[in-house]
């Protein structure tokens, strides 16, 4: 295949994986402050883009994360990192197997993996994967519950919205669409921090003060976050 014929099969992949959804200026803008042209990568890793769109196509590297309005593949600025450490492309699929252990939890990750949706991590690696998901499960479960006149609780559940503020980026108006909805950063930290707020003085009080109502009460019951399919994120 030709380098022109590489790329438009890529970016069929793609679209078949997130839908056909455009690109805003302000996508466009977060993209690249996020991410790398993949011809980019591929030159920092002494390697030919044509090289890692025939891995795409063979599902041994991800998919670009985001396909910008001028058509340039955007991928993660770490996207050789992974293979390089699992000892290369080919012992990537034993390498989710071994950090995940439970085949069912290697087998979606590695999916999510394959179609660059895990746009939900700073750094995408299986450990951030997995305790992405431990998070987002420990917050849903103390929504279900909540006990906002406890200081206790309010505490708990802030330390775990840190968490993951920490290793979450900002996302892209355009992975709501994708996504199909609210992604985790909208439900599990910008919500809950507006209506389970959590202020501490100098000396390390806490005020509480929670934003009640209905919406309280349902998020226990909203779905995990789909991202990236089988996966939370």
């Amino acid at each position: 295949m030709t380098p022109d014929e590489l790329s438009a099969a890529v970016a069929a992949c793609f679209v078949a994986r997130n839908g056909e959804h455009p690109m805003t200026p302000e996508d466009d803008e977060y993209v690249t402050a996020w991410y790398s042209p993949l011809e980019d990568v591929a030159v920092r890793g002494g390697r030919d883009a044509e090289e890692l769109r025939v891995l795409m196509l063979a599902k041994r590297l991800p998919l670009p994360s985001y396909i910008r309005s001028d058509g340039v593949q955007m991928v993660t600025r770490d996207l050789l990192e992974l293979p390089e450490r699992a000892g290369g492309f080919d012992r990537l699929p034993a390498y989710f197997a071994a950090e995940f252990g439970d085949p069912g939890a290697a087998l979606g990750a590695w999916d999510g993996y394959l179609a660059g949706q895990f746009v939900c991590l700073r750094s995408v690696e299986p450990s951030m994967m997995k305790r992405k998901d431990e998070l987002v499960e420990a917050i849903t479960a103390r929504l279900a519950d909540p006990h906002d006149t406890s200081a206790d609780w309010l505490h708990d559940l802030h330390m775990l919205v840190d968490e993951l503020d920490a290793i979450e980026p900002p996302f892209a108006p355009y992975d709501r669409l994708r996504f199909g909805g609210p992604v985790s950063r909208d439900r599990l930290i910008d919500d809950v921090r507006r209506e389970f707020p959590d202020s501490r003085s100098r000396h390390g009080s806490i005020e509480l003060r929670s934003a009640g109502g209905e919406a309280r009460r349902q998020r226990g019951h909203n779905r995990q976050d789909d991202e990236h399919g089988p996966i939370s994120a």
